[in-house]
């Protein structure tokens, strides 16, 4: 039997996962680390944890399984998408990782535009230039920090950090680095156009594959730390939503998926390159060659829950511990005992600005409707509805675009939940359902690395092997009207507080 490692290095904690050739998790092991912010909207982290957090997964997964070292083939790594790592020329970290969350760069974006022009570069790119993505935090860095800039020789992407460390080779693919805004993403090829117009140095930027090309394989000084073979293969790997549609077997039309992770995001597969000229959702290369996908980004989906969590729920997180159970768990049915609308109580999931539709930095997170007689029931289930309705957004922008999925798959922790799954269901008003593994990312890098190693002629092939999928849950006819009524009011909170925003921007 040989097997397959995928390595999902995600916001809140990095999680490896190591397969056999069927799909069948072996084993599997978590180590988490802390997010920084220095200031309101600024988001950092050290790239240095995720190199120990993979080093140690790891090395317990291969202890914990007990498989020989030299039958683990090949490995993938699915990684948090658009952070910048900036290497000097010794291949040393510069500076903390600036990583997607963060909100800093909007001078930078209207830079891009005035500078670019943002028609060309939604043509380029297949999107306008966000806060959030890589080429507006390489602008900032230069502008506010010329000193760390003038060292800057490797400029990575953070699972592009982890895969330099393992292998030592400067690479990327074509998921992921169609998030750094200076991909042609149509040609599947660094922008020399755009390159030249902003004056960054092509060689900074790492060598592109497509996402199950082998980069190379693990180095013998990795090998020692890691318990791995120094004959391991390390495959291009893929963005989290990009390895997440593998893992899911979301890599053919008119199949989507949505993730509730730390963000929240609804992909649908295309095999034909579509791009909405208003750049309210992204298009980018996917995993699979030659095809692309479309997906639209809601900011803060688990991490509204995990704020409220960490913010109001200590009585359930407290409960949640003497039970040996998920603090989630108590969270799910507390929300579960208000009804449809949270007895007229909205949630806005802004925390972090947003991006699909409004595309705005400065937009921020509110409870609309609060009165006297709610309860942290009913706000529970303001924040898992209110996150619902913007990926019910993410949704009608694909629809406009022609891209109307029949089904959905979810995943992520938010997937987990039977309460959440079935608020998808009906405000979706299609069936949602749940893989037989859940391992989403990790898998699907897992899968790309089958497929680099020879053991699956296709990324369509292995998943049809790999993949099982568990009965969906079907839309509640009573339940649909409900929840239609309440979404019409969350669809006039963000143009009414527009205005607002940017004045509470400029306190």
């Amino acid at each position: 039997m040989k097997y397959v490692l995928g390595i999902d290095l995600g916001t809140s904690g990095t999680k490896t996962v190591l397969f056999d050739q069927t799909g069948v998790a072996v084993a599997s092991s978590t180590v988490e680390y802390p997010l920084y912010q220095p200031h309101n909207g600024w988001a950092e982290q050290e790239p240095r944890d995720w190199w120990n957090a993979a080093v140690s997964t790891i090395r317990t997964v291969l202890e914990k399984s007990g498989v020989n070292k030299e039958d683990v083939v090949s490995l993938g790594i699915s990684g948090q998408m658009h952070g910048l790592v900036m290497l000097d020329e010794k291949g040393e970290v510069l500076r903390p990782s600036i990583i997607w969350c963060d909100q800093r760069t909007q001078e930078e974006c209207d830079d891009i535009h005035r500078i670019v022009g943002k028609e060309r570069l939604i043509e380029i790119t297949a999107n306008p230039a966000l806060t959030g993505f890589t080429l507006s935090k390489v602008l900032w860095v230069r502008k506010h920090q010329p000193e760390i800039y003038a060292k800057c020789r490797h400029i990575l992407l953070p699972k592009d950090y982890v895969r330099y460390m393992l292998t030592g080779d400067f690479a990327t693919e074509v998921s992921d680095a169609s998030g750094m805004q200076m991909l042609d993403v149509p040609n599947r090829c660094w922008s020399d156009e755009l390159l030249e117009k902003l004056d960054i140095d092509k060689s900074m930027l790492a060598k592109v594959y497509e996402s199950c090309e082998v980069t190379g394989h693990v180095s013998a000084e990795a090998a020692a730390l890691t318990g791995l073979s120094d004959q391991t293969l390390v495959v291009g790997g893929a963005g989290d939503n990009a390895a997440a549609a593998v893992g899911t077997g979301v890599v053919e039309d008119g199949k989507a998926f949505t993730t509730i992770g730390t963000s929240g995001v609804v992909f649908a597969h295309t095999d034909s390159l579509a791009i909405d000229p208003k750049g309210r959702v992204h298009t980018f290369c996917c995993a699979v060659p030659g095809a692309w996908h479309v997906m639209g980004v809601t900011q803060a989906a688990g991490l509204s829950l995990k704020w409220f969590r960490d913010t109001f729920c200590d009585a359930e997180k407290q409960a949640a511990q003497q039970m040996d159970i998920d603090p989630y768990d108590l969270m799910n049915k507390e929300a579960a005992l208000s009804p449809i609308g949270a007895n007229k109580l909205l949630y806005a999931p802004y925390l972090m600005g947003e991006r699909t539709p409004h595309l705005d930095a400065d937009c921020r997170g509110m409870f609309f409707g609060l009165s006297a007689m709610h309860t942290r029931r009913d706000l529970l289930r303001a924040v898992m509805e209110g996150v619902t309705y913007s990926l019910r957004d993410c949704l009608g922008v694909l629809s406009e675009m022609g891209v109307a999925p029949e089904t959905m798959l979810a995943c992520g922790g938010g997937g987990k939940s039977p309460l959440w799954r079935q608020m998808l269901a009906d405000v979706f008003q299609m069936p949602v359902a749940t893989t037989v593994n859940t391992e989403g990312p990790a898998l699907g890098v897992a899968i790309l690395a089958g497929v680099g190693a020879g053991l699956y002629a296709s990324v369509p092939e292995a998943c049809r092997a790999m993949i099982h999928q568990n009965p969906a849950q079907t839309p509640i006819a009573d339940n649909i009207p409900a929840y239609e009524k309440v979404y019409g009011v969350f669809t006039q909170l963000y143009a009414a507080n527009r205005e607002v925003f940017k004045a509470l921007a400029k306190m």
